[in-house]
């Protein structure tokens, strides 16, 4: 399951003072927003600034723009999992394969530009992303697996490069600014390939 990072505590300092939990909650949603409208490059000075606290005070609770990303993409976490749940309910492998790997190329794109830092850290062994990452891969593996095991997918396909897939669909889909009908076509061609049955 995805870790969730803590709220209300900072791991090197323990217990979080009432104002320093509000600057926390100050640059997490002004992070959020900033990161909707300008991906996932946008200025942490800025970031800093329209949260009305010094750089310093960002970076005292994330040091990297990678831990602050990480934290903002806890609510999307928290959907993509429940996705996974319901995925689960579905009775037909085939079928929850494709309902999973729909939930994780919109979670994929939650941010213009969050696959590149995704795919830093899937090299990564020791980050808040390739935390998340490998239990992303570790879901796509148990839908796969099922899907395998029916006859609906390849043996030879592993969980990593399916995941992969999913993730370069989230590039385009990002750079090109997609709209839903590429977006379906190109998960298409991932989910049946480009040969006619």
């Amino acid at each position: 399951m995805i870790s969730d990072p803590p709220r209300e505590t900072d791991p090197l300092r323990g217990p979080l003072r009432a104002d320093a939990r509000r600057n926390r909650d100050s640059i997490l949603r002004t992070a959020a927003r900033l990161f909707a409208a300008q991906g996932v490059e946008t200025s942490l000075d800025e970031i800093a600034r329209e949260a009305g606290v010094g750089p310093a005070t960002l970076y005292r609770h994330f040091p990297t723009r990678e831990a602050l990303l990480a934290a903002t993409l806890i609510e999307r976490q928290s959907e993509v999992l429940a996705n996974a749940d319901a995925a689960r309910t579905i009775g037909s492998a085939d079928e929850a394969l494709a309902v999973w790997l729909g939930a994780l190329q919109d979670y994929l794109c939650t941010y213009d530009g969050l696959p590149t830092p995704v795919l830093a850290a899937v090299r990564e062994d020791a980050s808040l992303l390739a935390l998340s990452c490998e239990n992303l891969i570790t879901l796509t593996s148990e839908f796969l697996a099922r899907a395998q095991a029916e006859g609906h997918a390849r043996t030879t396909i592993t969980p990593q490069d399916l995941f992969l897939s999913v993730l370069g669909i989230a590039w385009v889909v990002n750079r090109t600014k997609a709209d839903s009908t590429r977006k379906d076509a190109l998960t298409s061609i991932i989910a049946k390939g480009y040969r006619h049955d």
